[in-house]
């Protein structure tokens, strides 16, 4: 099996992502430890991803981390011992609790700059008018087309006559 085939198939980004079927997952951990050059490549494909992701994350909205703490108390805050073993720092059931924190946004529409509202005005200002020039001069070359019909058979008429 050539091994930079199998490295440039896309394989591995697919098991990096969790996007591999289980026999390829199987498949990418059993070439993982028979072929260096394929451990490698994940450790490579693994650091360049994590730096896509660095690079391209989106901050969530300001103020979301102080909404977070004011709604939660310090007994909802998990601590690890050093077993790397989550540990919650009061024993009370968490049956009860939710799973997880609901956070709202206090805004509920989507802030556009100022230059993008301006050019959408004008570009909507501008089709307005081009549809309005656009049906004057339709319908202005509908009247000369009958202008010209009716002047064609005037024309006849008086050439019968003749």
């Amino acid at each position: 099996m050539d091994i930079q085939n199998y490295i440039s198939s896309g394989v591995l980004e697919a098991y990096l992502l969790g996007l591999a079927s289980e026999e390829e997952e199987q498949d990418v951990q059993q070439m993982k430890v028979l072929y260096p050059e394929v451990s490698a490549a994940l450790n490579e494909l693994e650091i360049v991803i994590e730096q896509y992701c660095l690079d391209n994350a989106v901050p969530p909205p300001p103020g979301t981390w102080e909404l977070i703490q004011a709604r939660t108390t310090g007994k909802e805050i998990k601590k690890r011992d050093l077993n790397g073993q989550e540990q919650q720092k009061n024993d009370e059931p968490k049956a009860d609790k939710p799973a997880y924190l609901e956070v709202e946004v206090s805004d509920s529409f989507i802030r556009v700059h100022r230059l993008w509202r301006l050019a959408f005005l004008i570009v909507f200002i501008l089709s307005k008018i081009f549809l309005i020039a656009g049906l004057y001069y339709y319908f202005k070359a509908d009247s000369q087309q009958q202008e010209i019909e009716r002047l064609k058979t005037v024309i006849e008429r008086q050439q019968t006559v003749r």
